[in-house]
């Protein structure tokens, strides 16, 4: 800690909130060369950002940050100012410098005329992702998820139902470990942290297909696909441009069969793994698991999650992945699963 941070929070307060050592002065441990994974600055003042730029070791904050750099240790930044401070020029070329070195530089959004803070879970994500990104066998993930909905007129549609949590937490885990992941968002019911990654929209069915089929086409293609989205398995034919008139006592829609997004990704790319998801209700578990097999196959799958509608918030099973390998494996929650599917993306694999 700066001698200026410890006049905001104590050096006792934050020792015992993170149960580690603080150093606050200089002592004979030298506690500040110790090896270390990442170095993580936050908040960063201008005089921090500067005093590092020019070697400047007047604290043994500065001295970690030296020999963190010396060892070309992942570093990264947080400022927090005033947008007078911010916007200032000799503040931009800090930062410019900062990320000169190789360091990562994360501003917080403009708030009452300052650059706050980003929140934490935000600044863990991407420190976890810059840490692990070097790890091998790191993949480019497309990962679809929400719900998808088709127009019936220009103020109705038709919809299912999914609320993209279970997506957004794969994505968050499986970013956190270094992966590069490009989602593919869908009507969703909650906000996600993950600011630091491609976020496509695509409400409709077939925007959706459109996007996967654009990045399986791009230079930098992915190399693994989640289906975790609810597409539709059918679509209005022919919707309305103009609202329907309620006076009616009855109309009907005509509906049509959706492509099915991952029968068309696993043609294309056959060699690129892929996981799927199976929700069924009112099966038996050995129905569920069944269908979960015929789609495994009639895919070329390398897993399929399958879960009951039922037991979509059970607390003793979430869900069951199934795969041509090995045996059922049960998922308690949301967490196992992306630990697991994590585990299947980290294997080693042919290039």
């Amino acid at each position: 800690m700066t001698h200026s941070a410890q006049e905001i929070i104590s050096p006792l307060a934050i020792e015992w909130a993170s149960q580690s050592q603080v150093i606050t002065d200089w002592d004979a441990d030298m506690a500040q060369l110790d090896l270390v994974d990442a170095v993580l600055v936050c908040p960063a003042t201008r005089h921090t950002i500067g005093c590092h730029i020019h070697g400047i070791l007047d604290t043994p904050m500065q001295m970690a940050l030296t020999a963190a750099r010396g060892r070309k240790l992942p570093m990264l930044f947080i400022p927090s100012m005033h947008n007078s401070l911010s916007e200032d020029v000799v503040t931009e070329d800090l930062c410019v410098e900062l990320e000169n070195f190789g360091h990562r530089v994360f501003w917080g959004v403009e708030q009452e005329g300052r650059r706050k803070q980003p929140g934490v879970v935000e600044i863990v994500g991407l420190l976890s992702h810059i840490v692990n990104q070097n790890r091998p066998n790191r993949r480019r993930v497309a990962l679809t998820l929400g719900a998808t909905r088709s127009a019936i007129d220009s103020v109705r549609w038709i919809q299912n139902t999914s609320s993209g949590k279970t997506g957004f937490d794969i994505a968050d885990y499986l970013y956190r470990m270094g992966h590069k992941i490009i989602i593919l968002r869908g009507v969703v019911t909650i906000k996600s942290t993950l600011t630091h990654t491609d976020i496509r929209d695509c409400e409709e069915p077939e925007s959706m297909l459109s996007q996967l089929l654009d990045i399986s086409k791009s230079e930098d293609s992915p190399d693994a696909w989640i289906f975790s989205a609810a597409v539709l398995d059918y679509t209005v034919v022919n919707p309305s441009m103009d609202k329907i008139k309620s006076g009616q006592e009855n109309f009907s829609i005509e509906l049509e069969k959706t492509e099915k997004h991952i029968d068309i990704i696993s043609k294309l790319c056959k060699d690129d793994l892929k996981i799927g998801f199976k929700l069924e209700s009112g099966f038996t578990q050995q129905e569920l698991i069944q269908s979960a097999r015929i789609s495994l196959n009639n895919n070329g799958l390398d897993a399929v999650i399958a879960n009951h509608l039922e037991s979509v918030k059970d607390s003793v099973v979430r869900a069951f992945w199934v795969d041509a390998k090995g045996p059922l494996i049960d998922l308690k929650d949301n967490l196992s699963m992306a630990k697991l599917i994590e585990k299947q993306l980290s294997q080693a694999r042919d290039d």
